[in-house]
């Protein structure tokens, strides 16, 4: 190999390795907290607060199971139950309702359209802890408040959503298609349910996938709206515990376990749908 040849291939070597650096670091400040969380859900509540986290003794992962489902009466099975509810049911019916307007904003003409979306736009950026409080007022008015409406119905309208759903339309759905639909004497409601939803299925499966993340972890909302500890979701309950565990310490093997099957269903869900979600966001790519 010539000194020119060389000369060329080091800065390619130096730019892998260089990215390989990067990449590990990453995967190691993703997963180093994930990590110590299934080890310290193995331990009891000595094991925690001492150097013996990394050792094979002291297993108590069962016990801790079974202390976080008897603590308080069996509060969190009813959390976690409530956080299935809003998150999945929340993230299903959202998902259809930003796909809908996504593909009317994109399919349709009617006057001040793209000004409509400029505010959908705009709504991306405004944060959700902003809204709290006029959405908790709006909720105080209709009497909603501490009730399970208060948390669901405001997290079935996402912005983002509805520009993720004219993304997908656009990607997805030929206006040949629709224009064949149409001649055929198909209405419009039988055209988007028959046709173009079925289309947009890899597109609705990722819009599901980011508000089911977005709701499973949201704890703002629910500790403005909610005051009674049955409707909980599991973030709020396992900040109270968090917040108790001061004072009362065997709160704390009950939190970490908590913790850690807070995550599954994210995981399972990412798990079970990605090659939907690959596909998903690619909608635009080979176009």
């Amino acid at each position: 190999m010539s000194a020119a040849d060389s000369s060329l291939l080091r800065p390619k070597l130096l730019g892998r390795a260089t990215v390989n650096v990067v990449v590990a670091v990453s995967v190691l400040y993703t997963l180093l907290p994930v990590l110590w969380l299934v080890l310290a859900s193995a331990k009891n509540r000595d094991a925690l607060f001492s150097s013996d986290l990394l050792s094979l003794g002291d297993f108590s992962f069962l016990r801790n199971m079974k202390d976080l489902f008897a603590m308080d009466g069996g509060l969190y099975g009813r959390w976690y139950v409530n956080s299935l509810l809003y998150a999945v049911l929340g993230a299903a019916v959202g998902a259809l309702v930003s796909v809908a307007c996504g593909y009317a904003f994109d399919k349709y003409r009617f006057r001040h359209k793209e000004k409509l979306f400029g505010l959908v736009l705009a709504a991306v950026m405004v944060p959700q802890t902003v809204l709290a409080l006029p959405l908790y007022l709006m909720a105080s008015e209709a009497g909603l408040v501490n009730t399970f409406w208060a948390v669901f119905i405001p997290v079935l309208f996402n912005p983002f959503g509805v520009y993720l759903g004219r993304i997908f339309a656009r990607g997805y759905v030929p206006d040949e298609v629709l224009e064949a639909a149409r001649v055929d004497g198909a209405g419009e409601l039988t055209t988007y349910a028959r046709v173009a939803l079925r289309m947009l299925g890899p597109g609705l499966i990722t819009v599901f996938l980011f508000q089911l993340t977005a709701i499973w972890n949201n704890f703002f909302l629910p500790m403005v709206m909610l005051s009674d500890q049955d409707l909980y979701p599991v973030s709020l309950g396992l900040y109270q515990w968090n917040s108790s565990a001061s004072v009362s310490p065997e709160y704390y093997p009950v939190v970490i376990m908590g913790s850690l099957l807070a995550v599954l269903p994210l995981i399972l869900a990412f798990v079970l749908l990605q090659r939907f979600w690959r596909s998903g966001l690619t909608a635009g790519a080979v176009k």
